[in-house]
């Protein structure tokens, strides 16, 4: 197996004996954004000296700022079922906690939409309880379906990521050919004695299914995967060895690994206990992690939701995260409930509650640009073919133009006469940074049909 847990121990102990000059050239590699070797990761993750830490965050800003730019893409989630057999302790779906659990119909699913269209949302992800009876396969297909198919106004979603349980090759190319985007799935502790206790039954107990899904996936021809660890489970450094040697392993077998990495943190949720989990990250361990999973993958995505609250948010943008939730529900049906001001529960402690257009206004406030984009999806960028364009920087002539016309158009939509103000302010000032002049220039003419002649969804 691809994760064994002395090899990772033994690697953690082994890194408190490197010296300071090796970790200064550690860091000088990582500034080179060439990746980092198991042994490099290792000696930053416990490393704690000030002058060190400071250079991660410095060199983490700099790799983001290098690939990402100021761009940041935005998504929501979308909970269509909240049925589970599973038994997970820090849960709110495990099947052992009682209460009135419910499945959305197609309309439920059509009005929900409704609500994240009028949003502007473009992307989301669609998560589920694992439930074979109430929840198989054909519901899920069936949901996609209806997404794509629903438009409201100006809306649509444009890109569906799907979040639901390990499964099989079969089920996975169905998927592929309903036209997922990424397919998320976090394994939530990497730690096989930690995850058998956190996990007391159902089909997720089984480690090593759970663990080779992405294999499964990709197998089926999904080359889009988005992988996270559920901080708080296990020690905290070995999750980020375990994420670095999980994508080491896909990127052997298949020629690419993770798209994206999702970053949350155990949070309060109904029917547990937050006490009862001893390994909680704090705050300034939390944005290290961050950082160093930046440095060790800089071409992967880093995802961050709504469990952190703004001030996290903020900082973490800084380092890292390129990805971030805004106006979310964790609820199944909570975007109508909200709507009709009804009161709404959640799978998780929110800590973030604005709605979406606040959080996309202070964005823009900030200096970043708010991303709809979904275009590499839809030009077949996808899996290895995005990572060779990212690695040559050749990514960049796609995604900054994508991002501003994208973004004008949501301010059109949604937008008020203010906001509109502060999105053609950012527009202006990052149109000429976009290197081709021929794409500059389209840019520029496709961001003036949007604007004066209401025509929408141009990408490149």
């Amino acid at each position: 197996m691809f994760i064994d847990r002395k090899y990772i121990e033994e690697l953690l102990a082994e890194a408190k004996n490197v010296t300071d000059d090796k970790i200064e050239e550690i860091l000088n590699k990582a500034e080179s954004m060439e990746g980092l070797s198991h042994t490099e990761i290792a000696a930053l993750l416990v490393n704690d000296n000030p002058k060190h830490l400071k250079r991660i965050f410095q060199i983490a800003g700099k790799i983001k700022k290098h690939i990402y730019g100021n761009r940041i893409v935005m998504f929501a989630p979308l909970y269509v079922s909240d049925h589970c057999v599973n038994k997970c302790t820090y849960c709110s779906y495990n099947c052992g906690h009682k209460f009135d659990r419910s499945k959305l119909t197609m309309e439920e699913v059509r009005q929900e939409v409704i609500e994240l269209e009028k949003m502007g949302h473009k992307r989301i992800a669609l998560e589920a309880g694992e439930h074979a009876g109430e929840c198989p396969i054909d519901y899920i297909l069936e949901c996609i379906d209806t997404i794509y198919d629903m438009k409201f106004e100006n809306g649509e979603i444009r890109r569906i990521n799907v979040n639901i349980a390990a499964t099989t090759v079969e089920n996975y190319c169905k998927l592929r050919e309903a036209g997922i985007g990424t397919y998320i799935l976090f394994q939530e502790t990497y730690h096989q004695p930690v995850y058998e206790s956190v996990h007391k039954a159902g089909p997720k107990k089984d480690y090593e299914y759970h663990l080779t899904a992405f294999d499964r996936a990709m197998e089926a021809g999904i080359d889009d995967v988005g992988a996270g660890v559920l901080f708080g489970l296990a020690n905290p450094l070995f999750e980020v060895m375990g994420l670095m040697l999980h994508n080491e392993h896909l990127e052997e077998r298949f020629g690419v690994g993770f798209h994206t990495i999702s970053v949350p943190r155990i949070c309060p949720a109904d029917g547990m206990d937050i006490e009862d989990f001893p390994n909680l990250v704090d705050d300034d361990t939390f944005e290290k992690l961050v950082a160093i999973i930046r440095l060790a993958v800089p071409f992967t995505g880093i995802i961050l939701s709504t469990r952190e609250d703004y001030d996290m948010r903020k900082k973490l943008l800084n380092i890292g995260v390129s990805q971030l939730s805004a106006g979310s529900s964790t609820e199944v049906g909570g975007y109508t409930k909200r709507a009709k001001n009804e009161k709404v529960t959640s799978q998780f402690k929110v800590s973030d509650e604005r709605d979406a257009i606040s959080i996309i206004s202070e964005l823009l406030e900030d200096g970043y640009i708010p991303s709809f984009c979904t275009a590499c999806y839809r030009n077949g960028r996808t899996g290895d073919r995005f990572m060779r364009l990212a690695k040559t920087g050749q990514i960049k002539n796609v995604c900054l133009p994508n991002a501003l016309m994208t973004l004008c158009e949501y301010a059109a939509d949604y937008g008020d006469d203010e906001f509109r103000k502060k999105t053609r302010a950012a527009i202006e000032l990052c149109v000429p940074d976009i290197v081709n002049s021929k794409i500059r220039n389209l840019t520029i003419e496709n961001i003036e049909k949007i604007s004066a002649q209401g025509e929408r969804d141009f990408y490149v």
